[in-house]
């Protein structure tokens, strides 16, 4: 290899290497695209940041303001931001395309790169809310992409500022159609991600009831919903779950299930209770009386509520007093208090056979009880005055003789 040869390999390496070696900055960036960026310096109107290499840009400080206009972040801070357009060199970056004329300039630049826009709601209109943003600018937002619980009054949320993504932008600006629910998505699916991580079944976690129905409940256990099925509420026989959720409450819970793929957490309160059933023989034996109340009643018995979460059946055979009915209903009422006699116990299956006691045939076995006692006190007090009456002619006879 000549001198020549040698030299140009040198600088071929020394190039390479030196494009190895240097940060290339991100021109690269597209609108709508977002990078995290590290705050370098704060003035009284804007907040400039790096966002890597020799890469520098700037948001408005304002975005950056509470509702009392205080300073949310401080130099130093890493934040996630939305690259909207370079002018001059300058690169604008912001979180959100809040108001005012420079944000009526970028929102088509929202629409076009999904970048989220601040609006307020100004009234319910015929389908949906009318929402007010970059100012001035009026938008609809359809109820189906309010992302609105349901059973919650839409009315509730007029005068409220939210985050909207645009879902059509029309005659320049005129004909504005608007989402809050696939920014709600896109949150509920970042946290899903980070729960994948975290949710294991049998853990136990805080739930918000949000909405109730007949076969259970949807919960929230913080950003994801899971559900809560009625036979999953206690121990207790439920069938009106009204009368024992209403939304709001604040619930334990344990995940009986979790199925990422159907988008699935099957929840459980009843695995958070005491089992009532670890020693149900000693706390109602065979044979024991008990007062309870109608739970619940079926075409083939009545449920009894024997307290602690306990029930047991009355079958509908035992019912009838000989007669035959087709329904518990036709004796009993929900709610009645009864007494009843345990027949069985099986902790296995967990069951209870219960016989109900007629008070009416308790009172005749009572005063039955009653009179035999009577009458065999009143014989002994009779058998006792006859052999004094003998004693006593007995002894008159001893006399004249």
């Amino acid at each position: 290899m000549t001198d020549q040869e040698m030299e140009e390999t040198t600088e071929e390496k020394s190039f390479a290497e030196f494009m190895a070696e240097t940060p290339v900055e991100k021109d690269w960036l597209q609108p709508g695209q977002r990078v995290e960026a590290v705050i370098v310096k704060i003035t009284p109107e804007w907040i400039f940041i790096n966002v890597g290499g020799k890469s520098e840009g700037y948001l408005d400080r304002k975005e950056f303001l509470d509702a009392e206009g205080n300073l949310t972040v401080k130099e130093g801070d890493a934040i996630k931001v939305f690259f909207l357009s370079a002018r001059n060199n300058e690169k604008l970056f912001t979180v959100r395309v809040g108001r005012g004329d420079a944000a009526k300039a970028f929102l088509e630049d929202a629409w076009t790169n999904g970048i989220p826009v601040e609006g307020r709601i100004v009234k319910e209109t015929k389908g949906g809310v009318e929402v007010i943003v970059a100012g001035d600018v009026r938008a609809f937002c359809p109820f189906s992409q309010m992302g609105v619980p349901r059973g919650e009054n839409i009315t509730n949320y007029v005068g409220k500022t939210l985050l909207f993504k645009i879902m059509e932008f029309g005659e320049r600006g005129r004909n504005i159609i608007i989402s809050h629910r696939k920014i709600l998505d896109e949150e509920r699916s970042k946290l899903k991600e980070n729960l994948k991580e975290t949710l294991q079944v049998g853990m136990i976690v805080q739930g918000k009831v949000l909405s109730i129905h007949n076969f259970g409940a949807f919960v929230d256990i913080g950003g994801v919903q899971g559900l809560l099925p009625l036979s999953e509420l206690g121990w207790n026989r439920a069938e009106e779950i009204q009368e024992m959720l209403h939304i709001g409450d604040e619930l334990s819970l344990s995940i009986l299930k979790l199925d990422w793929d159907a988008d699935k957490i099957t929840l459980s309160r009843k695995a958070t209770l005491p089992d009532p059933w670890q020693n149900i023989e000693n706390s109602f034996p065979m044979g024991a009386r008990i007062s309870g109340h109608v739970s619940s009643l079926t075409p083939f018995g009545a449920f009894v509520s024997l307290g602690g979460g306990i029930e047991g059946l009355i079958h509908i055979s035992k019912l009838g007093k000989g007669k035959r009915i087709k329904h518990a209903g036709e004796v009993l009422a929900k709610g009645q208090a009864v007494e009843v006699l345990i027949e069985a116990v099986d902790r296995e299956k967990k069951r209870i056979s219960l016989a109900i006691i007629d008070p009416e045939s308790a009172e005749k076995t009572e005063k039955s009880d009653d009179y035999a006692k009577y009458l065999e006190t009143t014989a002994t007090s009779f058998g006792s005055l006859g052999d004094k009456l003998k004693g006593k002619l007995a002894d008159k006879v001893k006399d004249r003789e």
